[in-house]
């Protein structure tokens, strides 16, 4: 028998419980063994769990207890996480977890404190879908030339219902945190942080590359309103907020944003809550992986797959998946200001004589070239300009953005979308 320690029975903690109790019999025959939660750690012992395990707010009673081989960190944070995994495994107990924020901050760290210690992480990325084991093992025979998700379904809900229904961005904000999908401080799902969390711990797998959150280009949706959506429609493209990982020749660009999409394109028909991540290998071309990416059930379910996995072999193959350095040591994160795409504009200019004219020279000056340029009325005095670019670099657009923004007869800060 083995028995599981889990640090913070929430949602998740309560469901990889309940899961382990309830499906008591599919789970040992598979793992060849029987597996218990031994007891929890929480914050608030008065507070009813639902759950029929031992619950404590001391976490050394599950660090220092020796029946526990494996620890299950869902206490979330990134210091104090790091502390408790690091005793954790110290202790030479397993671990499983589902902290993205930790991974995205500390992978290589406890990659290290590891070495042959199981640790498992398949549910800190797109919660239940098994995207770390395919990336990891399914397709290691490639090399990965690209990966592109939705990897946060907040926004692609908001994103959606935008679309959909044509209800406001402020409206389909509030609606979404009344649902529970999105916090009371959305900041960390809007904003592209969640998913540059997750990014980056696929990027480490594939690329070997040891970036942190502050190294990458992360925008979330928070700009995007209803002209933006009715533009990319009218031109077949869909919204949607997407984390990219691209390898070009020996750099890796990493970067998580809104795009405008072809419509036909696979994941822009990926809707409401759920998560897809496209990746291409060198050898197997496009492969795609799509289910719920959060949830309590959906992301407890790739714990206790984790947890199986442990039980079946006793230890881990690498952490990220591999022993030497991926690529030769060659690859290296592209500079952001060198990440190139075509680029989509909406700027609210004053409707007088000349300010068009005024526009396209600061775009010619800026070395950028215009694919499409729609104007749409907002009040008697102002007007929206749409415009779609060529490919340009991202250090040109960033220097227009501020030009156009310093003019008199430019009205708001304009607002730029990455086109795929």
């Amino acid at each position: 028998m083995i028995k599981v320690g889990i640090i913070g029975v929430g949602t998740v903690g309560a469901s990889v419980a309940n899961i382990l109790k309830e499906n008591a019999d599919v789970i040992s025959a598979r793992a060849g063994v029987d597996i218990v939660a031994k007891s929890g750690v929480v914050k608030n012992l008065s507070k009813d769990r639902g759950v029929d395990i031992a619950l404590t707010d001391d976490i050394d009673t599950i660090l220092n207890d020796p029946e526990i081989e494996i620890v299950v960190e869902l206490m979330g944070g990134i210091e104090e996480a790091f502390e408790v995994v690091k005793r954790a495994l110290k202790a030479g107990k397993a671990v499983v977890t589902a902290n993205k924020a930790l991974l995205a901050y500390h992978r290589y760290e406890l990659q290290e404190l590891a070495k042959n210690i199981a640790f498992e992480y398949e549910a800190s990325v797109a919660g239940g879908i098994p995207i770390i084991n395919a990336l990891r093992d399914g397709l290691s025979a490639n090399h990965i030339e690209s990966i592109m998700g939705i990897m946060n379904g907040t926004c692609n809900y908001m994103m959606t219902e935008m679309s959909n229904s044509g209800v406001s961005y402020d409206t389909i904000l509030k609606k979404a945190q009344e649902l529970g999908y999105a916090e009371a401080d959305p900041t960390f799902d809007v904003g592209g942080f969640d998913a540059a969390h997750k990014l980056l711990i696929l990027a480490s797998i594939a690329y070997g590359i040891d970036a942190k959150p502050e190294d990458i280009l992360i925008e979330g949706i928070d700009k995007v309103r209803s002209e933006d959506i009715a533009f990319a429609k009218e031109f077949g493209y869909a919204i949607k907020l997407l984390g990219i990982a691209k390898k070009d020749i020996d750099e890796v660009e990493l970067r998580v944003h809104a795009c405008l999409i072809k419509q036909e394109e696979m994941i822009a028909k990926i809707d409401g809550v759920m998560n897809a991540i496209s990746v291409v290998g060198d050898k197997v071309g496009e492969t795609l992986y799509y289910g719920a990416g959060a949830g309590g059930d959906a992301t407890a379910s790739a714990v206790v797959a984790n947890i199986i996995d442990i039980a079946r072999s006793g230890k881990s193959t690498p952490m990220l998946g591999f022993d030497r350095a991926m690529e030769g040591n060659r690859l290296t994160l592209k500079p952001i200001e060198d990440i190139n795409s075509k680029y989509y504009l909406r700027i609210s200019v004053s409707d007088r004589a000349g300010v068009l004219a005024k526009v396209t020279k600061l775009f010619e000056d800026n070395s950028i070239s215009v694919e499409t340029m729609l104007q749409r009325p907002s009040t008697q005095i102002s007007a929206n300009l749409l415009i779609s670019t060529h490919i340009a670099l991202e250090k040109d657009i960033q220097q227009l953005m501020k030009e156009l923004e310093a003019q008199d007869f430019v009205n708001a800060t304009p607002v730029m979308i990455r086109i795929v």
